[in-house]
């Protein structure tokens, strides 16, 4: 909730200003700053595939990663 206040303080204060340069300056500054990266969540990705996609990585993995070929160690 702080930040939001925050937020709401500038708000009013940017309001208030009359000074073409200020603006600029303030403009510039926010067009520059960079969005927030957020972290992914495995949640994100929560029926991101279908049921026949999701089928067909199950099937896929176990035709190919989960054999073993002792001839690749050596």
């Amino acid at each position: 909730m702080f930040t939001e206040a925050r937020r709401l303080n500038l708000i009013e204060k940017v309001l208030k200003v009359k000074n073409e340069s200020i603006l600029i300056a303030l403009e510039n500054v926010l067009n520059s700053s960079k969005p927030e990266e957020t972290k992914k969540s495995i949640h994100d990705f929560v029926g991101f595939l279908s049921k026949k996609e999701a089928d067909n990585m199950r099937t896929a993995i176990a035709e190919s990663c989960e054999n073993i070929d002792e001839n690749d160690w050596k």
